[in-house]
Order: structure tokens, then C-alpha cells, then sequence
């Protein structure tokens, strides 16, 4: 039984392989860059969403999300206030978004094109590291009120990011949040990952952000007032 439950893993796997390449393929030629983020819940992943897309939207940027999720549309009704179509996928139970959800949303979807849209995993830290959505770029955040061996903990996520995100770093004194010591976890896992430092309550804790969006996007990125 154990064999058949792995021949069965890895044929969802490479299924879902196959349909991420021709959505990075479709991305990639409509010119959409594709920005998954993942991480547990409670991280302000929706919070860094929500003030991102208003920066883009502000600046004319051509932004949308989908929002991953069991159940509700919460999160999509908070950051369509952001001025950027938003659509909701919930999953109803599974612990992460796969590329076929991805690729069924966009096709009853009546948005876009984007210049950049973002894939709002399910707050989880294990099941989105095996699934390939089509992104460009994997983003994993990490809250200072989580602790800093975090990523020695789920080593396969950080392995599997291009960039670590830490969140709520205006709550980093009160929290004692050891920045020294989570450097040292994330390197230990992805040796040299670049590492971005964010408040998204306050405006300069979201310029290094923004300025790594800007760097994808190759364009400038004019502040929100």
C-alpha cells in the first residue's frame, strides 16, 4: 500500500508540473509576472498584499490577485478594496492551491491582462512547497512573532523560494526577535537567499518590497502618497 500511495503522489506531482510550465509558458508571453506567496497563517500576508496592491494600482500598474483558502471569501472582499480585481479560490479543504485551480480561475475570470499578479497560497508551510503554480517567483514570509528557526523547521519551503520576507518588523523589539539568528536559519537552509524586511503598517517598511516588485517589473513605481 505505501508504494501505490507514492506512484499516486507522483503522478498528481508531475500532472501538476506540466500544466505550471504552460502556465508560466501563457505568463510569460501575455508578459504577466506571477508572484506566489506563501507562509502560516497569521504571517500579514494579506495585510502586505492589501498595501502592495494599492502602491501598484496608485502607480497605474495593472495588478490582480487570486486568493487562496478553505473556505470564505474574506480575504479577496478585503484587498478588492485595493482598487485591483481579485479573485477567490477556495479549496475546500485542501491545504494548498495547484495548478489546475490556477489555470480553471483565470479561464472564468473576466480580468486582466496584468502586468503582475499575485497567487495568494493557503496559509501553510509543508503541501505549497511540492506545487508549482506557474510563478515567476516564490516568496515565502516569515513574521517576527514566529520565532527565528522557522525556516530549519520547514527547510523545503525556504529551499524552494527565490526571496524570504519578514513581516511585521515594526513589532521586532517588542517580540526580541534575534534578526542575526533568523539570517543564519534562512541561509542555513537557501545559502545567499536574498531577505526583505517589512512593516506594511508603516510606509517605509514597504519601499525595499516595492523596489524588488520594481526590479521584476522593470518599470518605475511611483510611492502612494
Amino acid at each position: 500500500m505505501p508504494t501505490r500511495i507514492v506512484e499516486l503522489r507522483q503522478g498528481v506531482l508531475n500532472k501538476n508540473d506540466q500544466l505550471a510550465r504552460a502556465l508560466r509558458e501563457r505568463f510569460t508571453r501575455e508578459g504577466t509576472l506571477v508572484i506566489n506567496l506563501v507562509s502560516s497563517p497569521g504571517t500579514g500576508k494579506t495585510l502586505l498584499l492589501e498595501q502592495t496592491l494599492r502602491r501598484l494600482v496608485g502607480a497605474g500598474t495593472r495588478a490582480g490577485a487570486l486568493v487562496g483558502d478553505l473556505e470564505t471569501d474574506n480575504d479577496a472582499r478585503r484587498l478588492a478594496a485595493s482598487g485591483a480585481p481579485v479573485r477567490q479560490i477556495n479549496t475546500h479543504g485542501r491545504c494548498h492551491l495547484e495548478a489546475e485551480m490556477i489555470g480553471q480561475h483565470l479561464d472564468a475570470w473576466q480580468a486582466g491582462p496584468f502586468d503582475v499578479l499575485f497567487i495568494e497560497n493557503v496559509g501553510n508551510l509543508v503541501c505549497p512547497s511540492s506545487y508549482d503554480l506557474g510563478e515567476h517567483h516564490r516568496v515565502v514570509l516569515l513574521s517576527v512573532t514566529e520565532g527565528e528557526d522557522k525556516p530549519l523547521k520547514y527547510p523545503t519551503i525556504f529551499n524552494s523560494a527565490d526571496v524570504a520576507v519578514i513581516t511585521k518588523y515594526d513589532l521586532a523589539a517588542a517580540c526580541e526577535f534575534d534578526d542575526a539568528a533568523a539570517m543564519a536559519s534562512i541561509h542555513a537552509v537557501r545559502p545567499g537567499m536574498r531577505i526583505l524586511r517589512t512593516s506594511a503598517r508603516s510606509a517605509p517598511g514597504l519601499d525595499a518590497w516595492m523596489a524588488w516588485i520594481d526590479e521584476r517589473l522593470g518599470r518605475v513605481i511611483v510611492p502612494a502618497p
